[in-house]
């Protein structure tokens, strides 16, 4: 039974800015290392202090700051990051993959900090306070109105396999989800499952609370707590045992394909659509030449094949030329396997609607075509059937064509019958990943090369 735990709400605007100095050395060697960091392979040169809020006094064995803090980057500006930081004099054993550092001089000289959400204590204050409303200092602890009453004492455990995120799970009822770089505005991770709630969605997870802020007058959304999916399996890693088993995944595929229509269906009537004309669609296709040919100065394997993908962008400017229009809405923004859940039902649940992190807050909340998101599940598919040895690209065939017909059995439309614009958005991810493959994982480079090959010289019948 998880103790009861009071929460102290006090905002520091005095010993703020004596905290982050007396921190600032430890976390320039802590933050790099931490998986959510946005800005690696730059030196930290820097910290502003945005907010400091003290949710646990430092009068007896623990002591607990909620901090957002700018890490300065050249030549970049820098960005905000969500930190809890837990103060002890001396870390038990348990606590030890938390340490952040021993601090040497300020307020908190002579103890030790950590990163609090490996604390069992620290984690259900931010529990209690979801579940009490509480307002302290700048931030604000919500719940839905329709939600269920939160109960006590359901003790929290820290995910260790999140990227770019920290989720806390409570008692297999609740995961917290809490972002770790932060920008002001209206983050879609929480905007469009209360969307997709009001309109009866039973395909991603509705809020039960959510932790807001407001500094400097600027909103901020800090976390957004959701029912825990109990026994689910992620679909990556289910899409890889069956694999490594020789199962055939098309079933789970065209369900998969079938979820997705039915979030697509909800975002359209939940959120306004919008007419993709032929200037619009100029200002896309720019955006996608652009990225490609960055990404071709960058890496040079993709040099070879820049003129048959040009050709991807092209062909979809010629057919906007000639008139053709396109509907865009509200879309997950970065679909792939791992943002989806499988039930030990068979039901698959949508997560993880904040988009592709390293895009601007507005882009990601801009109504785009819903095969963006089917181009990218697709290159998901074709990245688990290359992660066997040998690699089975007729198992990615197989699941990319499911996909597709259950997508089509809610809608209506095969996302197959407008290839253009399919081979386009599968091409822009593409050029992604190679860019991305390139910088950080070289090794996994052949995925999305091999991806290029095909989309730069597709076959006259090939649709996917």
């Amino acid at each position: 039974m998880a103790e009861t735990v009071t929460i102290s709400g006090r905002t520091s605007p005095g010993p703020g800015p004596g905290l982050l100095a007396s921190l600032d050395p430890l976390l320039r060697e802590w933050l790099p290392r931490q998986r959510w960091f946005a800005g690696k392979g730059r030196p930290v040169t820097g910290f502003t202090l945005v907010a400091a809020t003290e949710l646990l006094p430092l009068d007896g064995a623990l002591g607990l700051y909620h901090l957002l803090v700018r890490a300065h980057q050249s030549p970049a500006p820098g960005d905000c990051y969500q930190l809890l930081i837990g103060v002890r004099e001396a870390l038990p054993p348990r606590l030890a993959p938390a340490l952040i550092g021993h601090v040497e001089e300020g307020p908190l000289a002579g103890h030790t900090v950590y990163e609090a959400l490996y604390d069992p204590r620290p984690a259900e204050v931010l529990l209690e306070a979801l579940r009490t409303q509480a307002r302290i200092g700048g931030l604000r602890f919500e719940r839905a109105p329709d939600a269920p009453e939160i109960g006590p004492g359901l003790s929290p455990r820290l995910m260790t396999a999140e990227q770019s995120n920290s989720s806390v799970v409570y008692g297999d009822t609740y995961i917290l989800k809490l972002l770790r770089r932060i920008v002001p505005g209206t983050n879609p991770d929480l905007e469009l499952p209360l969307a997709l709630a009001l309109e009866g969605c039973p395909r991603v997870p509705a809020p039960t609370a959510w932790l807001r802020a407001e500094f400097a007058d600027e909103p901020y959304v800090l976390g957004v707590l959701q029912p825990f999916v109990q026994g689910a399996a992620d679909g990556w890693e289910l899409a890889l045992s069956e694999l490594s088993k020789g199962e055939d995944f098309g079933a789970e595929a065209r369900s998969l394909g079938r979820a997705t229509a039915e979030v697509h269906v909800a975002l359209a009537r939940a959120l306004p659509t919008m007419t993709l004309g032929h200037a619009q669609l100029d200002l896309l296709v720019n955006g996608m030449t652009d990225r490609l040919d960055a990404a071709a100065q960058a890496v040079p394997a993709l040099r070879p094949y820049a003129p048959g993908l040009h050709s991807a962008f092209s062909a979809l400017a010629n057919l906007a030329a000639e008139g053709h229009t396109w509907t865009a809405q509200r879309i997950h923004g970065d679909l792939h396997l791992g943002q989806c859940l499988h039930s030990p039902s068979g039901e698959w649940s949508l997560i993880d609607f904040e988009g592709e992190p390293s895009r601007p807050l507005a882009e990601r909340r801009m109504p785009q075509p819903p095969v963006r998101d089917i181009a990218g599940m697709l290159r998901s598919f074709d990245y688990a059937a290359h992660s066997t040895t040998p690699a089975a690209p007729g198992w990615a065939d197989m699941c990319r064509a499911a996909y597709c017909s259950g997508y089509a059995e809610v809608t209506g439309v095969d996302p197959r019958t407008d290839p253009v614009l399919l081979r386009a958005y599968e091409t822009d991810k593409a050029i992604y990943e190679v860019l991305y493959e390139a910088r950080h994982r070289p090794d996994w480079l052949p995925v999305p090369l091999s991806a290029v090959r095909r989309l730069a010289n597709p076959a006259p019948d090939a649709t996917i």
